[in-house]
């Protein structure tokens, strides 16, 4: 997706706020565990086609891969 982890994250999730992700550093391994863990923290949606994957925000990001 050529992005990292922590873009990937739901900032307005109540979630967030209450792991205080916004204030700690943290590992890309870190942050991609407290994702697996809490799925609400994980921008959506994420397409996948072929060996090629985007954010579709904003939603012309989904025609890179048509």
């Amino acid at each position: 997706m050529g992005i990292s982890p922590r873009e990937l994250l739901r900032t307005g999730e109540r979630v967030y706020k209450d792991l205080g992700l916004g204030k700690r550093e943290l590992s890309d391994d870190e942050l991609i565990r407290l994702m697996a863990e809490n799925p609400d923290l994980i921008q959506r949606p994420i397409v996948e086609r072929g060996g090629r994957a985007v954010l579709g925000r904003p939603t012309e990001k989904i025609r890179e891969l048509l």
